[in-house]
């Protein structure tokens, strides 16, 4: 624990789709003061992401789905290309991913590689997220995906693998999951190795 942070009220602000709490606390600076201070911090649980990606066709598993968040700050569509990704809910990291790629994208993947985690907005969000990559073949394909009937309506996508990142430069990929997820493939060369 840490011996500068004690949190002196817990209050709820909405508790409608996830929990919007204020958090009062006081906080020891380097200096030794003691500052008294609130942040409201958004609770939605912990996530989990994947980029399927298949060596042989230098393709990868993307996603397109309607963001109301991204609509609301400028995106004119709201339409947002991203990794398949979920909330854990009561599973574990590892078999959140495999059911969530099988729901958005239809593909049905048994072995998953984690390859970090991370704090994706650590000023105003609890969420970690894991990291996932995982090799497919058509084989894998079992279903059309799309999400789960009558509550997601997402479109599955088979990039090649350098244009997906081009996507980014031009700025039609614009989710940080998606480009860490693509800038670590870039990085650890999976598509060659």
């Amino acid at each position: 624990m840490n011996n500068k942070v004690a949190i002196l009220k817990k209050e709820i602000l909405s508790d409608n789709w996830y929990t919007l709490n204020k958090v009062t606390f006081e906080y020891t600076n380097k200096k030794g003061d003691k500052q008294v201070q609130s942040r409201e911090a958004y609770d939605r649980g912990n996530g989990a992401t994947i980029l399927l990606y298949n060596k042989e066709t230098k393709t990868v598993i993307l996603t397109r789905q309607f963001r109301m968040p991204t609509y609301i700050n400028g995106n004119e569509t709201g339409m947002l290309i991203e990794a398949c990704a979920g909330l854990l809910e009561k599973d574990n990291a590892e078999d959140c991913i495999k059911k969530e790629t099988e729901e958005e994208t239809g593909f049905k993947i048994d072995h998953v590689e984690k390859v970090f985690e991370a704090y994706m907005s650590p000023g105003s969000v609890t969420e970690i997220l894991y990291f996932f990559i995982a090799e497919y073949s058509k084989d894998h394909k079992k279903n059309e995906g799309g999400g789960v009937e009558d509550e997601e309506d997402i479109e599955v996508l088979e990039l090649d693998f350098d244009k997906a990142m081009n996507m980014i430069n031009t700025g039609e990929i614009k989710d940080g999951k998606t480009i860490m997820l693509l800038q670590y493939a870039k990085i650890n060369n999976i598509m060659n190795g």
